[in-house]
């Protein structure tokens, strides 16, 4: 796909080192990327690491974005695994009905889910009934370093027949005027991007259900792969496929009418699934999305025909030229509004561009758009009147310039796939508002700390004190200590107010630093008896 002429001509070296670098960028951010989480868990009940005098009722967790459960199940003190099946789901909160009968002990919520972006998401909750035992074993979940190489060559593959594919079906049927040039080339590269829809969804099942590559010659992959999102993008995609390839075949104005759906079908398969997609308000992005798609795909469609054409010499490639140099300003337009309106929403604020990992793979294709901008002014400004005139030395030049165009698409493509592995700092922002939970304990006395959100700034603590046997302890006054010795940070004290029979709370409270803090509460009981609660707990940046 690195060449567009499929005649047998290679690209000049520059183009194939240009190439080699980006790619071997690509890879690495992936790599850099696959450490990070996807949307994520922002509240649970029980709180993780709570500690409580009895069996809750009813397990809840609520994340970030839709979601749709994969697996769930409970796994007790002695290691025994219960699956969870009976739940409900209400809107961002999932609700859990527990067994009927828990121990006491340590206790971990094992979860694994889907998010509306069609990405999946695991992790653990851990709480104690009674005294705390030792934490039960659950299994980590990660992405697979070969499921991730999979995923990204088949979405790679997927762009391609989106993008030069069905889009490379709309230039011949609507600026081609009877140009038949790459008519070839653009059949191989909707099969490419065909099989690479099909093996998303296997590729994605395998992702969900956190099993290795092979497993995919199994039905459970594939059955939970089309359970996700992506699923609706998978089948969206194959149907514009095959319409963009019975364009091809098709005469008249059935070819443009089927070329247009298959042109409309990539905007749509690309807004059903995936970051920009899932980030509210939805009625904004999913339709930046569509006109992103679209204008991708028209833009990067017409470069193989468009550049065969040029480089045949044949009748029509003046005219074909023309009318596309006659709408891609505007279509370029749309498609940089789209552009920047996504990627406010997505980063929030320009530090993310180098803070975060989606910030540099949206930096890394801003650079190869930039290049791409720059050799399309190139051309219309030094190449495309002349090669309008029929000057054979002009369109023999824009022929090799729309090739090296083709090329740094490709690229963008390898660079936007990455994307797959790296949630948006919008995203992360969700995250960061997670509160940090430690549960403190001594002879006489216990209590839930909860600082929200659990990151460095201003926060709220908020603190519930009950007796060792889970009955209520009234102290006179509840004082909060703070200190993180590491950071040569002394005692911050903030006395607490009480909202409740039990719960007490603190405000205005300002953690400095990141890391590991010591936590300490200081209950007055009575005139004579100061108890105190010592603790750590994680601070994020």
């Amino acid at each position: 796909m690195m060449n567009l002429r499929l005649e047998g001509r290679r690209c000049h070296a520059p183009a194939r080192m240009l190439a080699l670098s980006v790619l071997a960028c690509s890879a690495w951010l992936w790599l850099a990327a696959t450490a990070f989480a996807h949307a994520s868990l922002v509240e649970t009940n029980p709180a993780d690491n709570a500690v409580l005098a009895e069996a809750p009722a009813a397990f809840s967790m609520t994340f970030s974005e839709v979601i749709s459960p994969l697996s769930l199940r409970l796994v007790g003190p002695h290691g025994s695994s219960v699956s969870l099946e009976h739940y409900e789901l209400r809107d961002r909160t999932l609700k859990i009905d527990p067994p009927s009968r828990l121990i006491q002990g340590t206790h971990v919520l094992a979860w694994r889910v889907v998010s509306e972006d069609g990405h999946p998401i695991g992790g653990s909750v851990i709480f104690t009934i009674g005294a705390p035992s030792a934490t039960p074993p659950a299994a980590a979940v990660g992405i697979d370093w070969e499921v991730g190489t999979a995923i990204w060559m088949a979405k790679l593959a997927l762009y391609l027949g989106l993008f030069l594919g069905i889009g490379g079906s709309f230039a011949l049927s609507w600026l081609g005027k009877g140009e038949r040039s790459g008519t070839v080339a653009i059949h191989i590269i909707l099969g490419v991007g065909l099989v690479g829809a099909l093996l998303s969804v296997g590729f994605q099942g395998l992702d969900a259900l956190a099993v290795p590559l092979r497993r995919l010659v199994h039905l459970a992959p594939w059955q939970a792969g089309m359970s996700t999102s992506f699923s609706r993008t998978s089948v969206v995609a194959v149907l514009a496929s095959v319409m963009a390839t019975f364009a091809l075949v098709a005469k008249g104005g059935w070819g443009r009418l089927l070329s247009l759906a298959a042109l409309s079908g990539t905007g749509l398969a690309l807004a059903l699934s995936g970051h920009a997609s899932a980030a509210e308000p939805q009625w904004v992005t999913r339709p930046m999305v569509f006109l992103h798609g679209v204008g991708i795909a028209f833009w990067t469609g017409v470069l193989t025909p468009l550049g065969l054409a040029l480089a045949r010499r044949t009748p029509e490639s003046a005219g074909m030229l023309r009318r596309f140099s006659t709408t891609i300003p505007l279509v370029l337009a749309l498609l940089i509004v789209a552009g920047i309106g996504l990627a406010v929403i997505q980063v929030r604020k320009p530090a993310a561009l180098v803070e975060t990992a989606y910030g540099l793979v949206l930096l890394a294709k801003l650079a190869l758009f930039v290049l791409l901008l720059a050799l399309a002014v190139f051309n219309r400004l030094r190449l495309t009147e002349p090669a309008e005139r029929r000057d054979a030395p002009a369109a023999g030049r824009l022929a090799r310039s729309i090739a090296f165009e083709t090329v740094v698409a490709v690229l963008i493509f390898g660079v936007a796939a990455v994307w797959r592995f790296t949630p948006p700092p919008r995203a992360l922002e969700i995250a960061a508002s997670r509160p940090a939970a430690v549960h403190l304990h001594a002879a006489r006395a216990m209590a839930n700390v909860r600082l929200s959100p659990g990151r460095v700034g201003q926060v709220a603590a908020f603190i519930e004190v009950f007796g060792k046997a889970g009955q209520v302890l009234a102290p006179r006054e509840v004082t909060l200590v703070l200190s993180n010795p590491a950071s040569g940070i002394e005692a911050i004290r903030r006395p607490a107010q009480p909202t409740g029979e039990r719960n007490w709370r603190v405000d205005g409270l300002v953690v400095p630093l990141p890391g590991i803090w010591h936590v300490r509460l200081d209950l007055l009981v009575s005139d004579f008896e100061l108890v105190k609660l010592e603790g750590k707990v994680g601070i994020r940046p």
